[in-house]
């Protein structure tokens, strides 16, 4: 019996000896292990050395490259196979996310390795480049609602349609002086705050004012379709009047924190203004870094505006009108010749001030004549979108046919459907002589500027054959 209990002892101890030297020895390998792998890093690292230790000192002071930053550069080239394929499907869903989204996807970066010569490459996106702030800058009856669609028909820009306009009815300015200044001052405030996609600036201008962020009274809304889509188009409201309301869907009143919302999402931003005449205002604009600005300024004969304004303002002309009824007056009233020659010196001097292409402009300023769009739309337009570096996408192109190649003109003072090969010289057939030699005395330094010629006779006027346009070409795009 007590052979049976030590012998029974003897089975526990050797077990219990058994445990203690397996965890001893699983302790061991894992010892070993260890120094394995601090043995295969430490040649790694010197490899590594080796490598940065034949890079000429010279080079990286030249590129001020921290050490650390090259080490780090070259063991990660060690792991670039793995990651490859994981970066290939993150390119995939973001491509695919930005398709459901409805923006462009930016291409690859230009490092990357180029196709086998003789491999078809499928089409590639357009390149999605840095934010930019187009301002069509613009006098009344110059051709600016047209030029603007060519903005306005894109649908990675958000486009407004002469926002200013709540401002001139709301702070009231006296013309010329202090006054003149004051006004241009505010205009410019209000325009950053616009191309910074705070559209919440315009309800301290719009009467009545806004509730809760929403109006019934933005300016010619359907002008600009960024405010007539979803989803700033919201449910449509019986009996709740919009004085300017979308033109091709019913939409409920603008709600001043979607459409802000709808322009940060935008790629781009433009906007049209007539009432921004001094271009050195704008140089705070353009040196902000938060903006990418692009001035486009158009110009057309004043000739044609005078005559343009004539029809669509008439109550403001009467007294142009009563002097060409009335035979044995000799001339206009004073003020009303420097009002004109007013407005055309300060066009001319601010497409002076762009064409000298001062420090804070250059590369900025773009000077376009109405007669030069109305020949060659999609040329100018080609023109416009490269000189702010935005691609000009198809759905631009087709508006540009369909609207320039009308049979017959839009009906109304404000329509952009034309046929505008012929719509630009129709002044010429319904203007007095006497009328345009007014135009041609107080307006002659502007229209040297930009290459529009005088009339010497009524013959001359009327005489198709007889070109008023000097050919400029390119010359304006600075």
């Amino acid at each position: 019996m007590e052979k049976g209990l030590t012998l029974l002892q003897d089975c526990r101890d050797f077990l219990h000896s058994l445990k203690m030297r397996s965890k001893y020895a699983l302790f061991l390998v894992f010892v070993v292990i260890v120094f394995v792998f601090i043995e295969k890093e430490n040649k790694i690292i010197s490899r590594v050395s080796d490598k940065l230790k034949q890079i000429p000192q010279a080079l990286a002071d030249a590129n001020s490259t921290d050490p650390a930053l090259v080490l780090a550069e070259n063991a990660s080239l060690l792991s670039l196979s793995e990651l490859d394929s994981a970066f290939s499907q993150l390119q995939s869903r973001l491509r695919n996310l930005s398709l459901q989204l409805g923006v462009e996807p930016a291409v690859e970066a230009a490092g990357e390795e180029e196709e086998e010569e003789g491999k078809e490459e499928p089409p590639r996106p357009a390149v999605a480049g840095p934010r930019r702030h187009v301002l069509l800058m613009a006098t009344t009856r110059t051709g600016s609602s047209f030029v603007g669609e060519f903005f306005n028909q894109q649908g990675n820009i958000f486009y407004l349609f002469e926002p200013l306009w709540h401002i001139e009815r709301t702070v009231s300015f006296e013309p010329g002086g202090a006054n003149a200044a004051g006004s241009a001052l505010v205009y410019r405030d209000v325009l950053k705050q616009l191309f910074l996609c705070d559209l919440y600036v315009l309800e301290h201008f719009i009467t009545p004012l806004p509730e809760d962020h929403l109006t019934e009274f933005m300016f010619r809304r359907g002008s600009s379709r960024s405010l007539c889509e979803d989803p700033v188009c919201t449910p449509f409201v019986k009996k709740v009047f919009e004085k300017y309301h979308c033109k091709n869907r019913r939409c409920g009143p603008l709600n001043v924190t979607l459409a802000a919302e709808a322009c940060r999402r935008k790629e781009h931003m433009a906007l049209k203004a007539v009432r921004i005449r001094q271009l050195e205002f704008l140089q705070p604009l353009a040196e902000d870094p938060r903006l990418d600005l692009r001035v486009i300024q158009l110009v057309r004969d004043p000739r044609a505006v005078l005559a343009s304004r004539m029809v669509a303002f008439a109550g403001k002309y009467k007294t142009w009108k009563k002097w060409l009824d009335d035979e044995g007056q000799d001339g206009l009233r004073e003020e009303e010749v420097q009002r004109l020659r007013g407005n055309c010196e300060s066009i001319r001097l601010s497409a002076e001030l762009g064409l000298r292409q001062p420090a804070w402009l250059r590369g900025r300023y773009m000077l376009v004549r109405y007669e030069d769009v109305a020949r060659g739309p999609l040329q100018k337009a080609r023109e416009m979108y490269r000189f702010a570096g935005i691609p000009l996408t198809p759905q631009v192109e087709d508006w540009i046919q369909k609207n320039t190649q009308a049979a017959h003109d839009g009906s109304g003072i404000y329509s952009t459907q034309k046929n505008s090969s012929e719509q630009f010289e129709k002044w010429r057939f319904s203007m007095p002589f006497k009328l345009a030699q007014v135009v041609q005395a107080a307006c002659g330094p502007a229209m040297r500027l930009f290459g529009y010629k005088l009339a010497r006779d009524a013959a001359a006027l009327t005489n198709r054959s007889v070109s008023l346009l000097e050919e400029r070409g390119t010359f304006w795009v600075t």
